[in-house]
């Protein structure tokens, strides 16, 4: 079986990477691998040249200076076309059997090619809009552009895989998508783990973590959407119920940190492309006794998977795609959008009043990992998928 891996850019090229989103790129490259590790020959294709770039900055200008409004190139149609042309240029060198494209509907939405296509997405864009900060400000014509490549690309694709349950719905219901084009495989995290791991090694992680201070860690690329000021209360309230709290708050900041308690850790970015960061950042997860990330907009954010491969449950929201990462009293609990801070205390102390019950809990957040959300999983299940297929 041979794959065509479609992107835009050069997948195996990180420093290619700094103009786009890393968790998104990031999670196309353990895609890659997972499939390669699989023992499927890929090829890539991608590496796209830009053009009618004096069209898009133009239509931007217009929109920003005039509207107010966000533009953006990669939903306009001719860009599409002109992705399609230079996608059937480099396949006319090759010999696939499947064309498989995990950066959105944009590059493969104007793709006519006599092999079956596969989309494999985190969700369809149209869910996010007015939603997510990027997609809530869009012009009329981006907005109807979304929907135009994304229907185009689902009604061309032999296969539609997405990561959970609720992405799949999305689809469905906005693109009327029929159900048997459709499949779900959770993703891995997107992290180098050594691969010798076992559960001995993980017991004695969480029973190293002991009573002494309770650690919680929250991560998010955006404080508020993340929710990070619901992370705080809930540290704020255990911290008065006479818990000994340490919360250490990695990525986006609030604003104003001079008034912090003492108790709080503003550590802000880590950088994990570097063997130091890396290192770093695996140490705080694993020191911790609880992930809290409660989410305000979100799809399935990888940072819950990461936290499970170290043993560290998770306290979320119940949003979007969500509870297929996070089962409840199984790896974490979610917890309504807009729930009382009492809920979020009232769970935690329960654990850390019975840490043999902690135990117990961190133990099934990495079972969960290593028997449903890693990356060797999902590349089994694509493959057993595309040998169907073809």
């Amino acid at each position: 079986m041979k794959l065509a891996y479609v992107t835009t850019y050069d997948l195996l090229n990180k420093s290619g990477w700094k103009k786009y989103d890393m968790g998104n790129y990031g999670s196309n490259q353990y895609i890659f691998k997972t499939l390669v590790n699989q023992g499927i020959s890929i090829d890539q294709v991608g590496n796209f040249k830009k053009t009618y770039s004096w069209l898009t900055r133009s239509k931007w200008s217009f929109y920003r200076y005039f509207y107010h409004k966000d533009y953006y190139r990669w939903a306009e149609p001719i860009i599409g076309k002109d992705y399609a042309k230079q996608i059937r240029k480099q396949l006319s060198n090759l010999d696939a059997d499947i064309i498989l494209c995990t950066e959105g509907a944009a590059p493969v939405a104007y793709l006519d090619y006599q092999k079956p296509m596969v989309l494999w997405l985190d969700t369809v864009l149209a869910a996010l809009i007015d939603v997510y900060p990027y997609l809530s400000n869009i012009c009329q014509e981006t907005r109807k552009n979304i929907h135009l490549i994304e229907q185009s690309a689902l009604n061309k694709c032999s296969l539609a895989i997405f990561s959970s349950e609720w992405s799949a719905k999305q689809a469905t219901q906005i693109y009327n998508l029929n159900a048997n084009k459709i499949k779900v495989i959770p993703r891995g995290a997107n992290l180098e783990l050594q691969s010798d791991r076992t559960i001995k090694d993980i017991k004695f992680l969480i029973k190293s973590r002991g009573t002494d201070i309770y650690k919680f860690i929250f991560i998010g690329v955006d404080w508020n959407r993340k929710g990070g000021n619901v992370a705080l209360e809930i540290s704020k309230e255990l911290k008065k119920q006479g818990f000994n709290i340490e919360l250490k708050l990695i990525g986006d900041l609030p604003k104003l940190r001079e008034n912090m308690p003492d108790f709080v850790k503003p550590l802000g970015y880590i950088n994990k492309s570097s063997v130091e960061g890396k290192k770093y950042f695996y140490n705080l997860l694993s020191d911790s006794h609880f992930l809290i990330l409660p989410t305000q907009a979100d799809v399935t954010p990888n940072v819950l998977i990461e936290a499970n491969a170290f043993g560290v449950p998770c306290l979320t929201t119940d949003i979007a795609g969500i509870p297929t990462i996070i089962r409840n009293d199984v790896n974490g609990k979610t917890f309504p959008v807009d729930a009382d801070i009492t809920d979020y205390c009232n769970y935690i102390a329960n654990y850390l009043t019975d840490y043999q019950k902690y135990e117990n809990l961190a133990l099934a957040s990495f079972n969960e990992y290593i028997t449903r959300l890693n990356w060797s999983i999902a590349g089994e299940t694509a493959k057993k998928i595309f040998q169907e297929l073809i």
